[in-house]
């Protein structure tokens, strides 16, 4: 199955995944990957603040009560499979957990329910903070919503691929114009633009930037509970030694410790209690994740 610059022509290096065109492709648009990128612009800035505003009125009707709450709940209705980009897979998007509609369902009700006092504290804040605590929500979903919310910006991005290289419209190869959903950040509300995409094997195709779509995500629930949970919980039953030497007991211990076993409750009960205790569990994750990612790229480099 041919890839994106194969079926076009295109030789070299190109700045987007470069995906097939006719299947599925095993990588997944993950917010926190956009977040941390170091472009192109203005694309990921214009991405992080869609995702950004979507979250902050989805948690404001959280916060602001019962009369805003059908508001929050009908945001999170909108939601359609994002096959533009040929990226995840459809037997475990959208469709494959019974539709947008009822994942939604699932974000608010974890919202005003299980992570309620989280929101209301401003620990979770991030589209990307969603699948270290909702059930069901993993890359595959958090992809979809991810290019939901983002779509504009990867159609301006993909505008400007269009722009950049003229073997999309050469010979048969057509740009059409798609009435499309998109999030829009100052209105904060779901809008509908008309947007100019490639159309590839009969279907429209919508580019990711190198980087924002990876295998896995850089925030999964696994990560999350494998360092930062179990870290903290090590230190909460750390003792000191005749020697003054600080014992921790082994992970693999605490794992099978009653309240501490794998699984999104147990990131969410770990998390709340280090925040009585003052700690944010989700800021050191993410210092985690962006000095682990910072050292791959250096190694990458220094490989090159």
């Amino acid at each position: 199955m041919p890839a994106i610059t194969d079926y076009y022509g295109i030789s070299g290096a190109v700045p987007f995944v470069d995906v097939e065109i006719t299947a599925d492709n095993r990588l997944y648009v993950d917010p926190h990957a956009i977040r941390l990128s170091k472009g192109p612009q203005p694309f990921a800035a214009e991405a992080v603040e869609c995702s950004d505003t979507f979250l902050q009125e989805v948690t404001a009707c959280v916060i602001n009560g019962p009369a805003f709450h059908r508001r929050g709940e009908d945001l999170l209705q909108h939601f359609v499979e994002p096959w533009e980009t040929r990226l995840g897979m459809s037997e475990e998007g959208f469709h494959g957990h019974g539709g947008a509609a009822i994942v939604g369902q699932w974000i608010w009700k974890t919202l005003t329910d299980d992570v309620e006092a989280l929101v209301r504290v401003g620990v979770l804040r991030q589209l990307e903070d969603l699948p270290l605590f909702v059930d069901g929500i993993d890359r595959d979903i958090t992809s979809d919503l991810t290019t939901r919310i983002v779509f504009h910006p990867l159609a301006r991005f993909t505008a400007a691929m269009v722009a950049a290289y003229p073997e999309f419209t050469a010979g048969e190869h057509v740009v059409k114009v798609f009435r499309k959903q998109v999030w829009n950040p100052e209105l904060r509300e779901w809008d509908e633009v008309e947007i100019a995409l490639p159309v590839a094997d009969g279907k429209p195709l919508l580019l990711v930037p190198k980087g924002w779509a990876r295998p896995t995500l850089l925030m999964s629930a696994g990560r999350f509970y494998e360092t930062s949970v179990l870290s903290f919980a090590q230190l909460e039953q750390a003792v000191l030694s005749s020697r003054g030497k600080l014992l921790k007991t082994p992970k693999d211990e605490l794992k099978k410790q009653a309240g501490l076993g794998r699984g999104r409750a147990t990131n969410l009960r770990v998390t709340k209690r280090a925040f009585d205790s003052e700690q944010d569990l989700l800021a050191v994750f993410k210092s985690f994740v962006a000095s682990r990612l910072k050292r791959a790229d250096s190694d990458g480099e220094a490989a090159a």
